[in-house]
Order: C-alpha cells, then structure tokens, then sequence
C-alpha cells in the first residue's frame, strides 16, 4: 500500500493511495476548496497536481466537468480526437441483433484487409485522448475515512457502494473524484441488474466486472445449436436433448453466459476468470437465478482442468493496453487471450466437442488484426471452422456518424465461431 501525504493547516497528513488504473500515488498534492476557478485546477491538473477537494460535494463535480471540457477544447486545439473507442460497449437500452449463419468460410466484411489506415490512426488517437484525459481528470482527488465515508458538504453516504468495490475499509483512503463517481454508477447497476432476454431474468455486475449490456454475443450463445444438434425451429427455452454433458466458460464475468448454457439444458459448467470480483459476481448470479448447483466457479486464467464437450470463451475484442481493470475486458494487448484460447483449446476439448469463439472483427476494420491471421492460427492449432454465426451490433456507436470510427463501427460484426479438432 502506497502512502499518500500533504500539508493541511500546517499539519501533515496522509492516507492510502487507491487507484484501479494503477495510476501512481502523486508526489504533490495541494489542497483546494469551492473558491479554486477551474482555469487554476485545470493548470495545476495539467503540472502533475493532485488536487485534494475539501468543499462542497456537488461543486466538486461541477469542477470536474469544467475540467473536462477546458481538456477536450485543448484537445481540439491540437487536432486530437475526442470519441472512446472501446468497440464493444454500447450504452443500455440499444438493440440487439438478430443472429444469422453465414457458413463456415464465408468472408464479412474485412477478411483480409488490413484496414483503413485513416481508422487505424484515428483509433490510435483515441486511445492517447482517452488516457491523457483519464490521467488529467484523475488529479481531483477526494480521502474517504476509515469508514468509507465521504466527509464533505451535500456529499451522498458512499460507504456501501465502497465497500461493495473495496472490501472493508482498513483506514483513510484517497481515491480519485472519476473512480468514486464509477464506483457510485456500479453500485446502482449492481442493485438494480441489468435485463437479459435470453435468460428472462436480470443479471447484476459487480463493479470490476464487465457488463453485459451490448446483448448480440449472448443471442448468439443461447441461438446457435448444439454440436450434433439441429438449429432451433423456436423460440422455447425448454432444455435441449442434445445439449452437451460439460460445458467451460472462459472469462466468465457476470456468469451470464454460464447461465444460458445451463438454461439450455446442459448439464455441468465451469465457470472460470481470473478477476476475484468477477468469480464473485458470476457465484452470486448464479446464485440468484437457482443454478449454482450445476456450477462450479473458478479463479483460474483461462482453461480449468479437465475437458468439456463445448467450451465457450468470448476474450477481448481489440489487441490494444487497457487503462484500467475493466477495460481488460474490451483490449488485450497482442491478442494474448485470444491468441492462448486457440492454441490450448485442443487440450481442453472432448473428441467430439466444439469450442465456441466469440469475437467481433472491429479489431479488422481497424487494421489491428487480419482475418487471414486468425485462421491460419486456428489451422495451426490442429483445429477447423465447422460453421459461424454471425450478427450485426445494434449499440448506438453503430450508427453514431460523429464518431471518427464510425465507418468501421458500421462495418462491425460480431461471429460466433465453431471450432472442432480437425482429426
């Protein structure tokens, strides 16, 4: 644990640096209040000032966004972009889409481009925006007492959405003013849950652990048939005779797509992820919805022991470096999950059984990865396509024409790929 210490009337203080970025504890900290102007945050915040907010909570904030806005008007300045570029997140409420079965070898799109370099660069320069303004913002701190509670004017209680991401508390802690307002956001999703077509029931995450509000790959998980079986001719939810033994489910997160194989009617899942909040966000919805009994969950990176007759892994989209423990969920830097999930899958898999990639080809349009590339890996692995299924994101970046990745977005397919030993 990194101290964090400062001068406040003519004391020294100190408290526990928390960041979930890892950012590192600031070497100077000065302590400021509702009379500071947001020009003078904004100049202490771009000299590497943290800046420890004593006075109203509400005006904090309000200093945050003037913040943020004095950033992206420089940004602008300097030609930088300003759209996130995390590909596979849009905002609740956007439609889901319809899965399809374009074949086995069919190609979608970007097979065998290397991309719009325009969209490579562009993508570039979003990720420098988003970690220059994350690192800009993240100098407004706020100390939360051995209570977890946040001791300043009109400030709401915190300390049951802080201990619900931080465990119990073990004294003063500081955290950035961006990480409290994430922590706030995640406890309400996890209290509230969010809906799932597929199951008919809600699944709530835990802050940490990725959310699944983008619903096209779980359509995906809980459409497409069996190995052995023939495609669903409706809608019912009833368990499904041919549906497999064992199942894993790699990078499980919230449990979700554990629950749709066990409502389908296959009888044994283990669940793993290498994320502590995730495995128990996933035992909780498991929990929740009645099918923990059938379920096993796992700390493990990657693969349990054993082998399974489907093993679904659905890893992270874009070969990039996350700023953060969720984005880890969306960027991977050298495909490094995708890459292990292929490659050791043949280890894992029954005679007979399939393994179930999902991946969206954004990473393609984007010129981060050839689709060329990802099917000689799978050759490579002792492994062949048997069948893909394929559906069109319907998030709202999809169709949003001021984002600077807009054409590749509106390019975007997300595949569910079948993949069987090839002997």
């Amino acid at each position: 644990m990194t101290e964090l210490e400062w001068t406040e009337d003519g004391a020294r203080r100190s408290a526990t640096w928390h960041s979930e970025n890892q950012s590192a504890a600031p070497t100077q900290v000065t302590v400021i209040s509702d009379d500071i102007t947001a020009d003078a945050a904004y100049r202490l915040a771009r000299s590497g000032t943290a800046l420890l907010w004593r006075g109203d909570y509400h005006n904090g904030r309000q200093l945050l966004q003037a913040m943020d806005r004095r950033f992206k008007r420089h940004s602008e300045h300097l030609g930088g972009g300003q759209q996130g570029a995390t590909g596979r997140n849009g905002r609740r409420g956007g439609k889901r889409g319809t899965a399809g079965n374009h074949g086995a070898t069919g190609n979608h799109g970007a097979t065998g481009n290397r991309g719009d370099l325009s969209a490579l660069g562009a993508f570039e320069t979003q990720r420098r925006f988003i970690a220059e303004r994350a690192r800009l913002l993240g100098t407004l701190i706020v100390e939360l007492d051995g209570d977890h509670q946040l001791n300043l004017r009109r400030a709401p209680d915190v300390s049951l959405a802080c201990e619900a991401a931080y465990g119990p508390s073990t004294g003063p802690m500081c955290v950035s003013l961006t990480e409290l307002n994430g922590v706030l956001s995640a406890y309400q999703w996890q209290l509230k849950g969010v809906s799932i077509p597929a199951l008919g029931a809600d699944v709530h995450p835990r802050y940490g652990v990725f959310s699944p509000i983008r619903g096209e790959y779980v359509d995906l998980v809980a459409q497409t048939p069996f190995p052995g079986a023939e495609p669903a001719t409706d809608a019912s939810s009833a368990p499904e005779a041919s549906a497999p033994q064992t199942a894993f489910d790699l990078g499980t997160g919230t449990g979700v797509l554990a629950a749709v194989l066990l409502r389908r009617g296959v009888e044994r899942v283990v669940a793993t992820d290498i994320n502590p909040r995730a495995v128990a966000c996933a035992q909780e919805n498991l929990d929740r919805l009645g099918l923990a009994s059938s379920a096993e969950v796992v700390e493990a990176d990657l693969f349990p022991s054993g082998r399974a007759d489907l093993i679904v892994c659905n890893p992270p989209w874009l070969p990039a470096r996350p700023t953060s423990a969720l984005e880890a969920g969306i960027y991977d830097p050298g495909s490094d999950v995708l890459h292990r999930f292929i490659d050791g899958l043949a280890a894992y898999l029954n005679p007979a059984g399939e393994g179930w990639l999902i991946l969206s080809d954004l990473a393609e349009h984007l010129g981060l990865r050839t689709r060329e590339a990802l099917l000689e890996r799978i050759t490579a692995a002792g492994l062949r396509v048997h069948d893909r299924h394929d559906t069109t994101p319907r998030h709202p970046r999809a169709s949003d024409t001021t984002d600077e990745l807009h054409k590749a977005r509106g390019a975007e397919v997300t595949s569910l790929w079948r993949l069987r030993l090839a002997t």
